[in-house]
């Protein structure tokens, strides 16, 4: 293995850095140190360091992520689910976060996309297609299926 691109002091600032600007996940950092070619003691002396001053904290990270990719990107719970499994986030972790977001605002963000897929198709499609069209969009947002049917069936009204 090559040398380490830094020591591990310049790595420690850096890293905070990093971290400050934004909330990361432990397996986030770890692939940084790797990329730097840190070796591993350096690298859980460095996570301790980080979890110890605040820089890193996976609950708040949860929630960050979970509020981002709802509110910003209207993501459903399966997509943000799956997003947070490849960060190895814990499972209990994942779950409490997902308890976070608000039942009704969530239905209610389907609806709005559902509704706004819907004023796009139904001059060029019929009904089946734009059916098919908005419970594929909705599915690829990561929402569940049961509340796609539920959905789907409230705003075409079929």
């Amino acid at each position: 293995m090559s040398e380490c691109k830094y020591s591990l002091h310049e790595a420690k600032v850096k890293i905070e850095s990093w971290c400050a600007y934004q909330d990361r996940c432990t397996f986030e950092v770890e692939q940084k140190l790797t990329s730097w070619k840190t070796s591993v003691e350096n690298q859980l002396e460095i996570i301790e360091h980080l979890r110890k001053n605040r820089y890193l904290d996976d609950t708040r990270f949860v929630a960050s992520f979970i509020s981002g990719k709802f509110t910003i990107k209207r993501w459903g719970k399966i997509k943000i689910k799956h997003h947070l499994n490849q960060k190895r986030i814990e499972k209990n972790a994942i779950q409490e976060g997902l308890k976070l977001i608000d039942m009704d605002v969530y239905f209610e963000t389907m609806k709005h996309l559902a509704e706004r897929k819907y004023a796009e198709r139904k001059a060029k499609d019929d009904y089946w297609a734009i059916k098919r069209r908005i419970s594929t969009f909705l599915a690829s947002k990561g929402y569940e299926s049961d509340l796609i049917h539920e959905v789907v069936s409230e705003v075409i009204k079929g």
